[in-house]
């Protein structure tokens, strides 16, 4: 029999972790080998004699999401291209309970639950993640917007396959210049926009630091002649494309301009967050919150294993327009929110 594992290298028995989030704790391998056997041949003992995989190999990871999903969130067919993002999911699903914490806040302690609940993910990508989660735990439903064709038809597969359109409405972006425009349409409202955005500034800061996950999971990386290495980052176990991971000027610029853009559509929903990965991004977040007149602004601290992030989250509705809002979208949905 195989003994409990430690997970995504102890990120999964980490306290830190959202107290709703269901991996917190030492997964059961057999369970999810159970769920999904394609798992099965990358479960090894290691040296304790506890059930693993290799994180450092992308097939293993790939292969521990998709049981993930499938055990814990209902997801029976989940697959993503090669050398696309494969997310780590406690970590996913923690900016998700954060949300439900978020609405719950102004809503007398009450998470609004069900699809009156529309969410936003900005950047959605190949592998859907958050809204696959979110559906699942809340009932809320999701608008994925992608400026990717490639991941754009993977995620419509996985959210076919697993007859979720109902829930799940993805979106190309086709004017990748913009990020809420074109997307959100005149007639619509969110209760939350979402996003993780890419945080390196260029394709070799990408690099670089997938070289540094690489060492710290234990495997050595040859230098590559120079010619190559502008074109070749690093194998990865978790993969990602450019939009993933990097865009002119990083996170700090992809981030004013979500904020500056988020003001033409202040009216249409309730909050706008993003996750901020550099504690250094923060003064100016704040500054151009304050440029564009958010009336609220909250931050919320994540960590999981030894990574720290955090979610900004702001506002351009005042608590009158917060409480018309609630009585006019939430009556009559929810469930208090308690860790389950």
């Amino acid at each position: 029999m195989l003994k409990p594992a430690v997970s995504l290298n102890d990120l999964a028995k980490n306290p830190a972790l959202h107290p709703r989030n269901k991996h917190n704790g030492l997964y059961d391998f057999g369970q999810l080998i159970l769920a999904s056997s394609p798992f099965a041949p990358f479960v090894k003992t290691n040296a304790h004699g506890n059930a693993s995989i290799d994180f450092a190999d992308a097939a293993a990871v790939k292969a521990l999401n998709a049981a993930l999903l499938n055990f814990y969130y209902g997801i029976t067919a989940w697959d993503i291209p090669a050398g696309y993002l494969c997310p780590p999911i406690p970590g996913r699903a923690d900016y998700l309970h954060y949300l439900a914490d978020l609405l719950a806040a102004g809503n007398g302690d009450v998470i609004p639950t069900g699809q009156q609940v529309h969410v936003l993910d900005i950047g959605v990508g190949a592998n859907s993640i958050y809204p696959l989660i979110g559906q699942h735990e809340y009932g809320w439903r999701f608008v994925g917007a992608e400026i990717d064709p490639v991941a754009f038809r993977n995620a419509q597969r996985i959210v076919e396959t697993n007859a979720l359109s109902a829930s799940i409405d993805l979106r190309l972006q086709r004017a990748p210049a913009f990020i809420f425009k074109g997307i959100i349409q005149r007639d619509e409202r969110f209760e939350i926009t979402m996003c993780n955005p890419p945080f390196h500034a260029s394709s070799q800061e990408a690099n670089a630091a997938a070289r540094r996950k690489l060492q710290g999971l234990g495997k050595k990386t040859t230098q590559a002649p120079k010619a190559a290495k502008r074109h070749a980052p690093p194998a990865l176990n978790f993969g990602g494309q450019a939009a993933e991971l990097y865009c002119l000027g990083g996170e700090s610029a992809f981030i004013a301009r979500m904020v500056m853009e988020s003001k033409q559509f202040a009216a249409q929903c309730l909050w706008f967050t993003t996750l901020v990965s550099k504690a250094t991004t923060l003064p100016g977040v704040y500054r151009e919150l304050k440029k564009a007149g958010a009336l609220q602004i909250r931050t919320i601290d994540m960590a999981q294993g030894q990574k720290k992030s955090r979610i900004v989250a702001w506002t351009f509705l005042n608590a009158n327009h917060h409480a018309t809002w609630r009585t006019k979208h939430w009556q009559g949905m929810g469930r208090p929110n308690q860790p389950v």
